[in-house]
């Protein structure tokens, strides 16, 4: 022990430059209490104040270093006392160059890098959203089982790499539209949580007024969110169509699902975006499954990245963050100057069923699932690189958590507590600038006028 006594005080003398002579643990606590903070179960106030997790800042903005470095702490969790160390900045990584895995490429001669810096900023804020992308999706399948959220709902964890590495390569003024499986996107584009939990409880507060549901969400450059399987692609089109139009370097991200790839409406975008060298990215979120069918019952060739024929593709490992961003940069360089359409293509995973009537264990098994999880989950694999190049803490990923958690819970109280849009507002906004019509009601003796 006086040994170990010695040790401890001799380390302690290079630390502060002071003389530490302590010949006992009681002596050693007292030096020590200069430079750390003790607290214990007799001071709960001070340790509450002390474990405040930080405000995670919002998702459409970048966080300042000293924002995201600010509450960091390493905690030992002991019985009775607890000792909290405080991290500065300087203490971690601020970059780290990562290998990621080459893509394979369909009528290229290069695709995207075979690495990606990392910066401790970025990768803070990609855990930020792919966590609670994670959080919002596990708590819309609670509110689900408990029948407050009805109707579909498709659910996106499991793929949240997808949304995050998209968002981190393109600009919040590019254009994106999707598929039903939208709550991530729409999280991402901008929108805060309780509006999306609203708009799936059909709420007045909902991003749709409570009258768009799980499939209908709307944002700034985001235009859904759409139900029928495929139809988004050729809007996508159009979009891109708009932007060389108007000559405003803007790309559109047009996603559809491996179930949707066999559509014809696809080929004929296809044609039509390669025709006129459109700004479109087409995007297949392949995650093995279609509604209840693998990818190899549904498709003669599961190469979606091919699918495209004349337009160069691209094929990712949705699972990576860092893949999908450096992918997604490489298409949107390319599509800006000019070149025309490209096809890209994510192999990616959905933990949950097509569809939460959908148990999505008829057609696979729970070992698959529980392998995806353990080997390829794209939080976790950000989190354990981050760990691993001492790029953040263990505890500061636990204060993120914890702000999340907390965060989703407030959403869904809103979400549950907000009162449903009123009968009067049922015909309204369905024209853009038109006069307000009569528009027959819920009774053929009722009227509701439309407000625009």
């Amino acid at each position: 022990m006086q040994n170990m006594l010695t040790i401890i005080s001799n380390a302690l003398c290079r630390i502060t430059g002071r003389n530490v002579g302590a010949q006992t643990v009681s002596e050693l606590l007292i030096d020590l209490s200069e430079y750390v903070n003790l607290t214990s179960p007799a001071a709960p106030a001070l340790a509450e104040t002390q474990r405040q997790p930080p405000k995670p800042p919002p998702v459409s903005t970048r966080a300042s270093a000293a924002e995201l470095g600010s509450g960091q702490t390493d905690q030992l969790d002991r019985p009775g006392a607890r000792v909290v160390v405080s991290r500065s900045f300087a203490d971690f990584t601020p970059q780290v160059t990562f290998d990621i895995k080459k893509c394979d490429v369909h009528r290229l001669e290069e695709g995207p890098p075979v690495k990606a810096e990392l910066t401790r900023e970025q990768g803070l804020q990609y855990y930020r959203i792919m966590q609670t992308v994670r959080r919002m999706e596990l708590k819309a399948d609670q509110l689900y089982k408990q029948k407050i959220i009805r109707g579909f709902c498709h659910l996106y964890d499991g793929q949240e790499a997808c949304a995050a590495g998209i968002e981190a390569a393109i600009n919040p003024s590019d254009h994106l539209i999707t598929a039903y499986r939208a709550h991530g996107y729409t999280f991402t584009r901008g929108v805060a949580i309780k509006e999306i939990l609203a708009e799936l409880t059909g709420r007045r507060g909902g991003v749709a007024k409570g009258k768009g549901g799980s499939m209908h969400m709307y944002a700034p450059h985001f235009y859904g969110g759409n139900g029928i399987v495929g139809a988004q692609v050729p809007l996508g089109a159009g979009i891109a169509l708009a932007c060389q139009y108007q000559g405003n370097n803007q790309v559109c991200v047009t996603l559809y699902g491996d179930g949707a790839a066999n559509q014809g409406q696809l080929f004929e975008s296809f044609n039509m975006a390669a025709l006129w060298k459109l700004p479109c990215i087409f995007i297949c979120e392949n995650n093995k499954y279609g509604m209840g069918t693998s990818v190899e019952r549904a498709s003669a060739c599961t190469d979606y990245y091919k699918r495209g024929d004349f337009i160069p593709g691209i094929r990712v490992d949705g699972m990576d963050v860092l893949c999908v961003r450096e992918a997604t940069k490489f298409a949107a360089d390319y599509c800006r100057s000019g070149k025309g359409p490209i096809v890209m293509e994510l192999q990616t995973y959905r933990y949950h069923g097509h569809s939460m009537s959908d148990p999505g264990v008829s057609y696979r098994t729970r070992e698959e699932i529980q392998e995806v999880r353990s080997k390829s989950d794209p939080i976790s694999l950000l989190k354990e690189r981050m760990l691993n190049n001492n790029m953040a803490s263990a505890e500061e990923f636990k204060e993120i958590d914890v702000a999340i958690r907390k965060e989703v819970e407030e959403a869904a109280q809103f979400a549950t507590s907000d009162p449903e849009p009123p009968l009067e507002e049922l015909c309204n906004y369905i024209f853009h600038n038109n006069p307000p019509l009569e528009v027959r009601g819920t009774h053929p003796w009722a009227t509701l006028k439309s407000v625009s």
